[in-house]
């Protein structure tokens, strides 16, 4: 299989509005490894769509706690636990990642341990490494390196734009960040950025349609990027191609694609991809 990247999930925040698309996820196959970045609501169901053998999952990481990043990492792991896993599965994460992990294991407990003597399968609990990350390098292994750097994601202190290195090729993911000028120099020289991105024209409508609109809307402008801010540290960064992911608003019928273009256009004159749910963008 090709390196690739698969963006399971593209929306920003965690309502589920009708044929909308689902929140954040992405699979990055590079190296022959298998890497779910994030854990939206869907990302199960987005993994097996996408050919994914879940008793075969390897590496997964969590940029951050808000639940549409990390709210099915537990179902996750329990579904692909009952569909056959029985090999270590990594997961690295924010300080946080273990207690939601514990808790998780918990709250299935009576579930885990009638499967443990009713179906043989090995203890979940000892299958899945939980390795709460800070900035720097977090993975050296197989010749896959991955480094994370804390972003602006207020009020969440603990957010990181991870990067993705293997056999030449780059991946970075800045994470939910507002405009963060040292992304640039994270991101430099990658094959393919993938940055969160909102629609100015689009908040209003947004915060209109949505509970405690005015809190959303101070959240939004203090802790998210406009769509030409992407384009503007893509441009700093030098990298080959920006992919415009966690979008807000991805569900609005007045926003297409066209006006996505026509807004980071104004900042970044390189290849482009607008993320949409099961969307493959390969990794040359």
């Amino acid at each position: 299989m090709p390196d690739r990247l698969v963006l399971l999930g593209s929306k920003g925040g965690p309502a589920l509005r009708p044929g909308g698309p689902w929140p954040s996820s992405s699979l990055l196959r590079i190296g022959g490894r298998k890497i779910v970045v994030d854990c939206g609501l869907g990302v199960t169901r987005g993994l097996v769509d996408t050919g994914i053998s879940l008793k075969a999952l390897d590496l997964i990481f969590i940029t951050h706690l808000h639940s549409d990043h990390v709210l099915e990492l537990g179902p996750l792991l329990h579904t692909a636990w009952t569909a056959g896993l029985a090999t270590p599965v990594g997961v690295f994460g924010p300080p946080g990642t273990g207690h939601y992990w514990q808790r998780f294991c918990q709250a299935m407990e009576f579930d885990i341990e009638i499967r443990i003597v009713d179906e043989g399968r090995p203890d979940i609990r000892e299958l899945v490494s939980i390795v709460e990350l800070g900035e720097g390098q977090v993975v050296e292994q197989r010749g896959l390196e991955v480094s994370a750097l804390r972003v602006d994601h207020p009020p969440v202190t603990d957010c990181f734009a991870l990067r993705f290195e293997h056999g030449g090729k780059s991946v970075v993911f800045s994470a939910d960040t507002a405009c963060f000028p040292p992304l640039a120099d994270f991101a430099e020289g990658a094959d393919i950025l993938v940055h969160e991105a909102m629609l100015e024209e689009g908040i209003e409508r947004l915060v209109a349609r949505t509970g405690n609109g005015a809190r959303l809307k101070e959240h939004l402008l203090a802790s998210h990027s406009f769509a030409q801010e992407a384009g503007r540290i893509a441009s700093e960064a030098g990298v080959r191609r920006l992919v415009l992911n966690h979008l807000i608003p991805a569900d609005d019928p007045e926003i297409g694609e066209a006006d996505w273009i026509a807004a980071v256009r104004k900042t970044w004159a390189g290849d482009l991809t607008i993320a949409s749910d099961g969307l493959v963008v390969e990794l040359a």
